[in-house]
C-alpha cells in the first residue's frame, strides 16, 4: 500500500508546523512526521521550559540583589519539585494542542521513523509514502562526544527533566546549554562547574560583556574552567569521576551529574538520505539560498536541518519554514531575510545581540562608531539593585546605522529588539532617538545608549 501526497514534513517542531500550515491552507494534502511528541525542542525540550525554570532562578537571584534594601528573602529557595510540575503544566499539553491544531487543518498527523526509499518516497512502519514535495525539519542532537565514559552524560532533555537536582553539577561546553543551565542550578542551591575547552566560551557573543557576566556567575557560585580538556569519566562511589586535562596537569574532580553543554548537530542520519540522493553533513542539508536541496529538487529543509547562514534559533526555524512553504506552493526561489536577528542567552542578567561583532565589523572595513555604556549605575538597575549591566552598540559613521549591538543586563533581552527592528528597518540613530519611550521604563534607556 502506498500513499501519497504533496507534501510529507519530517520533523513536527516548529519550522515543520509552520510549513504544513502554511501548504495545507493553501489546498495541498500535507502529512507530518515525527518518532517524538509534536512540538519539537523548543516548546517541549529548549526555550520554553527552560525559561519557566528560570523563572523561579530570577526571583531568587533579584530577592538577594535587593538584601538590605528593604528585601530580607528569609531563608527564600526554589522547590525544585514543584518549579518542574509548573513546567510540566505548560509542557505536558503541548503535543496533543498542536497535533489536534494540524488534524483541524487537514494535515494527517503520523508517528514513527521515516526513511527514504528513493528521490520521492519514504517508508515508515512497513508503509510506503509518496509526494511531489518533502521538507525536512528534524532539528538537532548533541553533538557526538569521543573522550572515554561520555555515555555517562545526559543532554539538555534529561536535565530540564531532572525530579530532583544534584548537588555537583558538570556542565560540558562553553555554550548557552550550559550558561543557562548553570545560572538556574545555582539559584537552586548546586555547585556548577562549567569547562569549556576554549579559552573564550559564548563566542557568538562581545567578548567584553562575557567577562562581565562570567565575574557575576562566579559570585553567583559558579565555577568556569578554561582552556580545559575532559580525558575520561567513570562511575564512581559518590556520583561520576571526571578526569581533566590543564596547562599539561591532569587532575581528577568528582560531580553527581555531567550535562552535555558542547553543541549540537543536525539529526539527520536516520533518514537514509543518501537514498533519495540528498547532499548533507553534520551542519544539515545541503541547499540552494532558497532552501532547495542542491542535489533532489523535490526536497527542501528548515532548521537545524538545513545548511544555511541563519542561526540555530527558533524565529529563523518558523520563518525558513514558511519561505520554503511559499516557494514550494508557487514554485519561486525566494530566500530568507537574516537581517536584524537578534539572539540572547538567559542567564542572570540576560546577555542578547543582534548583528555583527566588533570584530567583525572592522574586518570588514566599516568606520565603526562603538559607543560603550556601562549602566549598571543607571536608574533601572539601581532600582532592581543590579552591579553588572553594559551596552556595546556599533554604529556606521557613515550612514549613522547600527550593524550591531550588544546588550547584558536585566531586561535586555527585550531591550535588544528595539534595535533589532532598527536594522530590519534600516532605521539610523537619530530616527531611533526620537522615539518617546515610556518612563521610567528599561526600553527608555535606549536613546541614552545611543
Amino acid at each position: 500500500m502506498t500513499r501519497s501526497y504533496d507534501l510529507i514534513v519530517i520533523g513536527a517542531g516548529m519550522a515543520g508546523v509552520a510549513a504544513a500550515n502554511k501548504c495545507a491552507s493553501q489546498g495541498w494534502n500535507v502529512a507530518i512526521i515525527d518518532a517524538l511528541p509534536y512540538g519539537g525542542t523548543c516548546a517541549l525540550r529548549g526555550c520554553d521550559p527552560k525559561k519557566i525554570l528560570r523563572r523561579g532562578a530570577e526571583i531568587i537571584d533579584s530577592a538577594r540583589l535587593m538584601r538590605g534594601k528593604g528585601i530580607d528573602e528569609g531563608g527564600l529557595s526554589i522547590n525544585w519539585a514543584d518549579l518542574m510540575k509548573h513546567k510540566h503544566g505548560f509542557t505536558d499539553p503541548v503535543p496533543q494542542n498542536m497535533e489536534d491544531s494540524l488534524t483541524g487543518n487537514g494535515i494527517d498527523t503520523l508517528h514513527g521513523v521515516a526513511r527514504f526509499t528513493d528521490e520521492k518516497s519514504i517508508e515508515m512502519d512497513g508503509t510506503r509514502y509518496e509526494a511531489t514535495h518533502f521538507l525536512i525539519a528534524t532539528g538537532a542532537r548533541p553533538r557526538p562526544l569521543d573522550f572515554p565514559g561520555h555515555e555517562h552524560l545526559v543532554d539538555s532533555t534529561v536535565f530540564l527533566d531532572l525530579e530532583l537536582l544534584p548537588p555537583r553539577i558538570l556542565f560540558v561546553g562553553g555554550g548557552f546549554i550550559s550558561f543557562e543551565f548553570a545560572h538556574i542550578s545555582a539559584r537552586a542551591g548546586s555547585t556548577p562547574t562549567i569547562i569549556d575547552r576554549g579559552a573564550r566560551p559564548l563566542k557568538g557573543f562581545d567578548p567584553d560583556l562575557v567577562e562581565l557576566l562570567i565575574t557575576r556567575g562566579t559570585d553567583a557560585g559558579i565555577e568556569l574552567q578554561r582552556s580545559t580538556t575532559i580525558t575520561g569519566i567513570e562511575n564512581s562511589e559518590s556520583g561520576y569521576q571526571v578526569r581533566i586535562e590543564r596547562s599539561g596537569q591532569s587532575e581528577n574532580l568528582e560531580f553527581d551529574l555531567v550535562v552535555h553543554g558542547a553543541g549540537r548537530t543536525a539529526e539527520l542520519a536516520g533518514l537514509d538520505l543518501d537514498a533519495a540522493g540528498v547532499a548533507w553533513d553534520e551542519h544539515g542539508v545541503r541547499v540552494e539560498a532558497h532552501l532547495q536541496s542542491t542535489t533532489n529538487r523535490a526536497v527542501y529543509a528548515a532548521g537545524d536541518s538545513a545548511n544555511t547562514p541563519g542561526m540555530p534559533l527558533t524565529p529563523v526555524a518558523v520563518f525558513e519554514g514558511k519561505v520554503a512553504a511559499s516557494n514550494m506552493l508557487k514554485a519561486t526561489t525566494a530566500v530568507p531575510d537574516y537581517v536584524g536577528v537578534p539572539t540572547a542567552v538567559f542567564t542572570i542578567p540576560e546577555l542578547a545581540r543582534v548583528g555583527m561583532l566588533e570584530e567583525d565589523a572592522k574586518d570588514q572595513g566599516i568606520d565603526v562608531d562603538v559607543r560603550y555604556s556601562d549602566t549598571s549605575g543607571w536608574y533601572s538597575n539601581y532600582r532592581t539593585g543590579e552591579t553588572t549591566a553594559a551596552a556595546k552598540l556599533l554604529i556606521d559613521r557613515s550612514s549613522d546605522r547600527v550593524v550591531g549591538a550588544h546588550l547584558l543586563g536585566p531586561e535586555y533581552g527585550e531591550l535588544i529588539n528595539f534595535l533589532a527592528l532598527a536594522m530590519k528597518l534600516d532605521l539610523t540613530t537619530r530616527q531611533l532617538k526620537s522615539m518617546t519611550a515610556a518612563y521610567p521604563t528599561v526600553g527608555s534607556d535606549l536613546g541614552s545608549m545611543l
